[in-house]
């Protein structure tokens, strides 16, 4: 008859089973060097009894923690969320917990909670990581095991990132398919790794149409931003806006309807990321739909493989799609 004691201890299922406290621990563990006949014995003690092995004892046998760390640039950021439910549920797939840590745009910030986070875990993602290319370099291999999310590929390293030049070059060639010849784009921050390859998208436009003319603001990244660059886009004279992401596009939006500026018909606007929202907004906004949630479930596969001591892929590479909603339309003549 079971014996549901939650008082029952690992010493209690040694008894019963007539075995070794060691024996025991290394059959809660799942070690496969313990003879099948034992192990049995044990499994069978530990039911009679209702012995839970307990999780901190469980990491201090193994040296693991079942944790790893994620940090972000921006809790804020939807597509950053996204990216972290993909990641969080993967990861819950198999055992381990997922720690968050929010660097608020902040390069310093973000380097010593890398460090500080991996002290604590068995491993750390680092989602685009704001910090330059050399200290990105320098740090990751005291952070090892390390993935790193929407980087250009790192040495010794798994990154798995979206591919935004092809993306941002397909909105920019959809609005010139529109007839759009003047264009601006609201750009992001300029640590940022995405925003360098918009601005190498906006590059490539140039070379390929002698007739298109793309001016560049400063924005930032968030629906604020969006709402105070009004003034300076329609002073720009373009009939197209590119914004960086589809909250600054949003904003844009909002501030254009209070000016009396309607989109499509006065100038089109288009987002990035397609985020849950930029459906609903009025008009629904044209936008390239980031595979977050499937980015955090890659970083995941990746971190799991390091951690298991399974291959890894080095470069995993997905690209957002070309989402054409009501905010953008023909050029007006």
């Amino acid at each position: 008859m079971r014996r549901t004691s939650s008082k029952a201890t690992i010493t209690d299922v040694a008894r019963q089973a007539g075995v070794s406290l060691s024996t025991v621990s290394r059959v809660m563990n799942g070690n496969a060097t313990v003879d099948a006949e034992l192990a049995e014995r044990v499994r069978a003690a530990a039911v009679d009894l209702g012995y839970i092995a307990s999780p901190l004892a469980r990491s201090l046998v193994l040296g693991r923690t079942q944790t790893i760390a994620v940090v972000v640039p921006d809790l804020a950021n939807p597509t950053f969320q996204e990216i972290l439910r993909g990641l969080s549920r993967a990861a819950a797939g198999d055992g381990y917990h997922v720690l968050i840590a929010d660097s608020a745009e902040q390069v310093d910030e973000e380097r010593v909670l890398a460090a500080e986070t991996r002290r604590r875990t068995d491993g750390v993602v680092l989602c685009a990581p704001r910090m330059p290319d050399d200290e990105l370099a320098a740090l990751l291999p005291a952070l090892s095991p390390a993935v790193v999310i929407n980087r250009p590929p790192q040495s010794g390293v798994p990154v798995v990132a979206a591919d935004y030049r092809s993306a941002f070059a397909d909105l920019i060639d959809h609005l010139y398919g529109l007839g759009h010849r003047r264009l601006v784009y609201l750009a992001g921050l300029a640590r940022s790794a995405s925003n360098a390859a918009r601005l190498a998208a906006l590059a490539d436009a140039r070379s390929a149409h002698a007739d298109l003319e793309i001016a560049e603001l400063p924005c930032g990244v968030d629906f604020d931003s969006g709402a105070a660059a009004a003034g300076a886009v329609r002073r720009s004279g373009a009939t197209g806006v590119l914004a960086f992401n589809d909250l600054v596009a949003m904003g844009l939006m909002s501030a254009l309807a209070d000016r009396g500026v309607r989109v499509p018909e006065d100038l089109s606007v288009a987002g990035f990321d397609d985020i849950p929202f930029a459906q609903y907004t009025t008009p629904p906004l044209t936008t390239a739909a980031v595979p977050a949630s499937d980015l955090g479930g890659r970083a995941w596969q990746a971190m799991h493989a390091l951690l298991t001591g399974a291959h890894a892929e080095e470069a995993v590479s997905l690209t957002p799609r070309l989402i054409v909603r009501g905010s953008t339309g023909r050029a007006p003549e």
